[in-house]
């Protein structure tokens, strides 16, 4: 991509301006429109949002974009609007044990209104904070529960695929056994047995990095830094690893950009949780993340379009019949592969953090926060933005699973465009509300805010 070094976070004022009011028509437009027995909106077909039966991970995206709406605009009848619904619907999600979607679910939800709460803008009673401490806490454990022990006595927090399998996703699901540790809970094993709920975040996030990042160490001969494998595959037997895999991918040897996404962001975000943390095992783990971060922003960066929007995996076999795609900006409506504006939405937040962290007066900080104003002044401006007030969602040219065909593609073209996703969205208006925060000269925004 080409980063635009003269960009100024207050250049984009207007088009968060803009953003905002868009986001908040179609946030009271899907609230309207959405039947709950449905199950959870995924992605839009033909501009309205439907659902796809694989798991239930997208509900507290759909609340949780009320939620930071109100954060943004002051909206109360949206605040009114995801506290209700995070009450009535997101409880099962909380003890949910078939799933690794934690960290989206319950801390886009109920993290979100707790901190709201402690921060004053909300008007909440405190007595809501007990109710909000104790739906993470649960959370925590309960995500924390899923767990697969391998070879070296560590271990993994494991997909919804089963006990072998070790999703890049998953990061961000640290979130919420960080949170549930800070607020004084762990999970209890059998015989009693206490169970550190930031052991097993420090261990999962290691072991993604181990297995999931590469870092041109010769791992295989694809291993070119900061590529990222969605799966790794363990032998559940011995606890040895086997392979790399992918669900959402092109390949095991290809990076499938939103998995990238979500080491390019989880990896920066617990950078800044672990910055403050004294022993000799966190210095390990930021030394880790502060690895796996600069790995991710460079290989996104490196294998983006001009405008920073990626393709939706760097091997998908379209590509060698676009030329020198990366020289141009980025082409929604081209015959041979679609882009992935979520995976866009996802790392821009990542690079943003990441560059913020380390310093807008170093070199290596300046490129990374710039690289991030440009893809999020990309984002929030056409083709990306939705500006249709009839389309439900608010980031257009979203992916989600090109190899299943799930992806709603328009008459006459060949390739999925043109539609939004859960996750796109909520990602989008994360990363706006991060801006417009840093913009107003709000407190920073973080997932464990006052936690600590």
């Amino acid at each position: 991509m080409r980063i635009d070094h003269t960009l100024k976070l207050e250049d984009l004022r207007g088009s968060l301006d803009r953003f905002f009011e868009l986001a908040q028509a179609k946030a009271y437009l899907l609230n309207k429109n959405w039947d709950p027995a449905k199950g959870s909106p995924v992605f839009t077909v033909e501009g309205r949002y439907t659902t796809r039966g694989w798991t239930e991970w997208t509900q507290g995206f759909q609340f949780g974009i009320q939620v930071l709406l109100f954060d943004a605009t002051g909206d109360r009848a949206l605040l009114q609007m995801g506290r209700d619904n995070t009450d009535r619907y997101m409880a099962p999600h909380v003890s949910h044990i078939g799933v690794h979607d934690h960290g989206f679910n319950n801390v886009s939800t109920y993290g979100n209104l707790r901190r709201l709460l402690l921060e004053g803008k909300s008007g909440e009673s405190m007595e809501r904070l007990a109710y909000y401490d104790m739906a993470l806490k649960v959370s925590g454990a309960v995500q924390a529960a899923r767990w697969t022990t391998i070879a070296d006595g560590t271990g993994f927090i494991h997909s919804f695929n089963g006990p072998h399998s070790l999703f890049s996703d998953t990061i961000r699901s640290c979130r919420a056994l960080v949170v549930a540790h800070q607020l004084g809970h762990a999970l209890m094993g059998e015989g009693d047995r206490r169970i550190d709920l930031l052991t097993r975040a420090r261990q999962h996030i290691a072991n993604t990095f181990r297995y999931n990042v590469y870092f041109g160490e010769g791992r295989d001969y694809y291993d070119v830094p900061g590529r990222v494998v969605h799966e790794s595959i363990f032998n559940t037997k011995d606890g040895a690893y086997r392979c790399p895999s992918t669900q959402q991918g092109y390949a095991p040897f290809s990076t499938w950009t939103r998995g990238l996404a979500w080491v390019a962001l989880g990896a920066p975000e617990q950078l800044e949780f672990f910055a403050g943390l004294p022993g000799n095992e966190n210095t390990e783990m930021r030394a880790q993340l502060r690895r796996a971060a600069a790995a991710t922003a460079d290989f996104h960066i490196e294998n983006s379009a001009l405008d920073g929007i990626p393709y939706w995996d760097t091997g998908a076999p379209g590509l060698a019949k676009m030329g020198d795609y990366l020289a141009r900006n980025a082409e929604p409506d081209n015959p041979h592969e679609p882009v992935d504006s979520s995976a866009a939405a996802i790392t821009a937040q990542g690079l943003l953090r990441f560059g913020r962290f380390l310093g807008l007066d170093t070199p290596e900080g300046a490129k990374y926060w710039q690289a991030g104003l440009t893809v999020a002044r990309t984002l929030f401006s056409a083709p990306y933005l939705s500006e249709d007030p009839k389309h439900e969602g608010l980031i257009l040219h979203s992916v989600y699973h090109r190899p299943n065909n799930w992806d709603h593609i328009p008459p006459g073209k060949s390739v999925p465009q043109g539609e939004s996703s859960m996750w796109g969205d909520y990602h989008a208006v994360e990363l706006a509300l991060y801006l417009h925060r840093l913009l107003s000269g709000e407190p920073y925004l973080t997932f464990f805010a006052h936690t600590k």
